[in-house]
């Protein structure tokens, strides 16, 4: 994740604010996540930490512990985001649309993280509205 703050990619703005969260909110947002991906990618992303979740796995949202909440790294968010991000850009764009909303995330973010992601998703969103017409 070692990027300069101006190219920060999405999954790396989800990490950032995923570690700055309370721990009541980073459980939900760590189940709905998870309940994205498959029983595969449970076992492998994130160096194999969220395979416990496997009984769990096509829920929608898996339930998480305060205690699993607090011990996911960073760089195991990021690998899990950046997951999500290839195989369900919506699910990703849609939490950290969500998260940019809450007051105290944009708070705990700062104005620059926050200004990056919005411009991030707001660039995604331009090129899907227009798509380059290749002749």
């Amino acid at each position: 994740m070692d990027a300069s703050p101006s190219t920060l990619s999405v999954p790396a703005i989800f990490a950032i604010a995923f570690g700055k969260l309370d721990l009541k909110r980073r459980a939900p947002l760590l189940g709905r996540m998870l309940g994205s991906v498959g029983p595969l990618a449970l076992a492998v992303v994130g160096g194999g930490v969220f395979v416990k979740y496997l009984p769990n796995a096509r829920w929608p949202v898996v339930p998480v512990s305060l205690e699993d909440a607090a011990l996911a790294t960073s760089s195991q968010v990021y690998e899990l985001a950046r997951y999500v991000e290839q195989s369900n850009p919506n699910l990703i764009e849609g939490v950290l649309t969500a998260l940019l909303q809450d007051g105290a995330t944009l708070t705990a973010l700062g104005a620059s993280i926050v200004a990056i992601a919005i411009k991030q998703i707001s660039s995604r969103s331009d090129q899907v509205a227009t798509p380059s017409a290749k002749r």
